[in-house]
């Protein structure tokens, strides 16, 4: 199934090999130099247009990230502000309450001073009456004795002094 050929021809054919692969090797780098040299400015311009893109999209990926961070503290920001109207919104009525509170308080203890001043009223009105009483039943006491002892007498003949020292104590 082998053919036999001559070592000679195997290795001439792999040097023609080696040497083809060496020769087209340096004839892409010449190529490469020369293209190098004779350079389109428009592949100049799309490699920084695609350098500036690269760059736009680096800063657009930073800019939505912080686009999104400033969205989260914007969100935050307005739940604390929410809780913080609430919380103004709850201690207002409480102040509100609170005044309707005092309110009442002092409408009734403006109307209990005014009963109180007119208990007190009444109260030493009746204190007053009361002494005049106890007064008229003392005098009238102390007469219904002096009348029992004799010591005064009031009979119907009445002196002409005794006239005048009546009206003189009238007086």
């Amino acid at each position: 199934m082998y053919i036999e050929l001559p070592q000679t021809l195997i290795l001439a054919t792999v040097g023609a090999f080696l040497i083809g692969w060496i020769l087209s090797a340096i004839s892409s780098r010449l190529k490469e130099r020369h293209r190098a040299r004779r350079r389109d400015h428009r592949d100049d311009r799309i490699r920084s247009l695609e350098a500036e893109l690269r760059i736009a999209q680096t800063n657009a990926e930073k800019s939505a990230t912080k686009v999104n961070e400033l969205e989260d503290e914007l969100r935050d920001a307005g739940e604390g502000i929410e809780r913080r109207d609430n919380v103004i919104t709850d201690q207002q009525r409480k102040l509100e309450e609170t005044t309707a509170d005092l309110r009442e308080s002092v409408l009734k203890t403006r109307e209990l001073r005014a009963e109180l001043t007119d208990r007190a009223t009444e109260n030493l009105k009746s204190e007053v009456k009361l002494r005049e009483v106890e007064t008229e039943l003392e005098v009238a006491k102390a007469s219904s004795d002096l009348i029992a002892t004799g010591v005064l007498d009031y009979s119907v003949e009445a002196d002409d002094e005794d006239d005048e020292d009546v009206s003189k104590a009238a007086n």
